[in-house]
């Protein structure tokens, strides 16, 4: 489309495509349609409406995570408000979602008018203002600017790997606009030669006092997959090759079934052979790594820094010294020569830490379900490829804790820690790479807040396992404080009866209670690829993962104190 028919809305429906976007999810509203008409005109997207807009930003997130990129289109106010939370936990994430607003005619706004969705004060910047803090760049588009501006954002969203905002007044969309002549952008990510030189040089002097390559170990996190590094880093490893670990925030950021895998480093909740291997370390690369509360033990790592080669986003350091701008995939690349040549110099094989603990073999058949053999059993049943969405609390947790088939992707969110995030994130991560099989971990609790995303789910006809977790209320917050409290209550759901109400009858559904029940169910949905199967699983209330048990203690002092 050239010449006179084409738009603003034409031209941010052809840049969304080529930044990478299938599909953009929302709720429409009056100031959005004409936009919207825009988007599912263009060959290269499709929209996917949503049963409201915080799930709408959830699904958007979730894609993102799997695709370098998501979207969604809400109204102004009401609208964008309601995605608020979705978007805050997208920059707390380091997730890339573009939020494109659609806001009053730019007419009405001049003029102060009282407009539906406002606050009925004639001011209009209110909710841009809001998302200020939680987006990386943001623009209001007019006729002008529109090209440029949309350009700026997109960029900003891609390159330092956060959200951003795009405000679109309702005449907007269809004001008349250039095509792009060139490529969008390309994101910059600066480096100082001299920083990195240094850097490099720093690292190989460090790098000598390991007495050979097996006593170097790498903890990588979240950054690494985030800014593209999960290639470089298996490179890096493999040149020792290394022991290594990860974060609870990093889970399956590397392959968990190599044979040098030494688990999940939490600090002091950590397993113990995790925990020495990590700590005792005598060089330790800690790439793309932040320590925070949950994936820390409440800060108990025992790191020393003399000894540490620590790899951020944008900046380096060895010991005390810092690099910068040094980018997290540079410094990489730049340890894996280094690596190499002290395998060659000192070849010891690296040492094979004791594998973190596996599934154990499944328990008589009566044996009633707690939360050790329902994650033994989903463990067990889960395989190479599946995209696996453990929501905060006995899911995360008690699932992070076992050991991943290869090229299994593991989405949670400790950092932001938003119960009910992944079943509306399952939504969005499955149509981002619809070829895998998403399997969403989830207590009822967290499932009340987004079920109404498990109609669009249905719509869709994904291939997924949904597993509830019914321990009849929130038992995290229980084993935090208040085991007996009225506000940890929740009302009880039969979720088998959940697809019906939606208008299916192509679920597979399933309530269990022991062990030989939930395999067999696992092993229906094993048997029915391409079909949705919902397994209600009853626990006792109060049985906790012993790695959720020991941060709850941890938080329960950490919230006591002045």
């Amino acid at each position: 489309m050239h010449g006179s028919d084409y738009t603003v809305g034409n031209y941010l429906a052809d840049r969304l495509v080529e930044a990478g976007l299938d599909r953009v999810f929302g709720i429409p509203g009056d100031y959005t349609m004409t936009l919207l008409d825009y988007l599912v005109a263009h060959p290269g997207l499709a929209w996917t409406g949503c049963a409201n807009e915080l799930n709408a930003g959830y699904a958007a997130d979730g894609y993102a995570r799997m695709r370098g990129i998501g979207a969604l289109c809400t109204t102004f106010g009401v609208g964008e408000l309601s995605a608020l939370n979705a978007v805050a936990g997208s920059f707390a994430e380091h997730v890339p979602v573009v939020h494109i607003v659609g806001s009053p005619a730019s007419g009405a706004q001049a003029a102060h008018r009282i407009v539906h969705h406002s606050l009925g004060d004639g001011v209009f910047n209110h909710f841009a203002d809001m998302y200020r803090g939680i987006t990386c760049a943001q623009a209001t588009l007019t006729a002008i600017n529109a090209a440029a501006e949309i350009d700026r954002v997109l960029v900003a969203v891609k390159g330092q790997r956060l959200p951003g905002y795009i405000l679109v007044p309702a005449e907007i969309a269809s004001a008349p606009a250039t095509p792009p002549a060139a490529p969008l952008p390309s994101p910059t990510e600066p480096t100082d030669p001299d920083a990195l030189e240094g850097f490099t040089a720093a690292a190989r002097q460090l790098l000598g006092i390991a007495p050979d390559v097996a006593d170097v170990v790498v903890l990588s996190g979240l950054l690494a997959h985030r800014f593209g590094a999960v290639p470089d880093l298996a490179r890096l490893l493999a040149a020792g090759p290394l022991p290594h670990a990860t974060t609870l925030w990093g889970k399956s950021v590397v392959d968990e079934s190599d044979p040098h895998f030494a688990g999940i480093y939490a600090g002091a909740a950590s397993a113990e052979v995790t925990r020495q291997v990590v700590e005792d370390a005598a060089v330790l690369i800690i790439a793309g790594v932040q320590f925070t509360d949950l994936n820390s033990g409440f800060f108990t790592q025992q790191i020393t820094r003399p000894r540490t080669i620590e790899i951020g986003a944008d900046a380096a350091s060895v010991g005390a010294a810092l690099f910068s701008p040094v980018p997290l995939r540079a410094a990489i690349q730049a340890l894996i020569p280094l690596v190499a040549e002290l395998a060659t110099r000192r070849p010891r094989p690296a040492a094979r830490p004791a594998p973190p603990a596996g599934p154990r073999e499944p328990l008589p058949a009566a044996t009633p379900l707690g939360q050790e053999v329902l994650w033994d059993s989903v463990a067990r049943a889960l395989r190479p490829g599946d995209v696996v969405l453990a929501d905060q609390g006995t899911s995360f947790y008690g699932a992070a804790a076992h050991r991943l088939p290869r090229d299994v992707t593991f989405i949670g969110q400790p950092l932001w820690a938003s119960i009910g995030y992944t079943l509306p994130a399952l939504l969005g991560a499955c149509l981002a790479d619809p070829e895998r099989r998403g399997v969403l971990l989830i207590g009822d609790g967290a499932g009340q807040l987004t079920v109404q995303e498990l109609s669009t789910i249905l719509h869709a006809g994904l291939s997924a396992v949904l597993i509830v977790v019914d321990n009849n209320g929130y038992t995290t917050e229980r084993a935090i404080h208040g085991p007996t409290q009225p506000y940890n209550n929740i009302a009880r759901w039969d979720w088998t009866m959940a697809p019906a109400l939606f208008g299916s009858d192509q679920v597979a559904v399933d309530r269990v209670a022991t062990a030989g029940e939930l395999d067999q169910a696992l092993a229906a949905a094993e048997a029915s690829p391409g079909k949705l199967a919902l397994i209600q699983a009853v626990v006792p209330p109060m049985d906790v993962p012993e790695l959720l048990a020991m941060l709850a203690r941890a938080a329960s002092q950490a919230n006591a104190q002045p």
